[in-house]
């Protein structure tokens, strides 16, 4: 599995979950929280971080990537520090390789650990 375009998400700030993500979960799962990314959104649910990239120029395709939390085997997160540094980041390690996610200066690092530990230990 490539996961090199994943490094490419950043979760700017938190939004309200989208109506039209219930067509997307299953039985049984929650949407949790939401975060705006740069073309879409990425939402948190009780069973896992869904990724929606919308994509062309007018954004009518989309790819949606799922990420259950039962695959997340270690994260780490790092705050920004400093002028220079504005981007926050969160690493997973996963079944299906390392992934890499910036946190832009709108949202809370701290709150995305968190989300991800509630999800992972429970």
């Amino acid at each position: 599995m490539e996961t090199a375009s994943i490094t490419a998400w950043t979760l700017m700030n938190e939004v309200p979950v989208p109506d039209d993500v219930q067509g997307v979960l299953v039985e049984g799962e929650q949407a949790v929280t939401a975060f705006r990314t740069f073309r879409d959104t990425a939402i948190f649910t009780t069973k896992r971080l869904i990724v929606r990239d919308a994509q062309g120029l007018r954004g009518k395709k989309v790819e949606i990537y799922s990420l259950p939390y039962s695959a997340i085997n270690m994260w780490s997160s790092e705050n920004a520090h400093g002028l220079l540094d504005v981007n926050a980041e969160i690493e997973l390690w996963t079944r299906a390789g390392h992934i890499k996610i910036n946190v832009g200066k709108g949202a809370d690092v701290r709150r995305i650990d968190q989300l991800i530990a509630w999800a992972v230990l429970r």
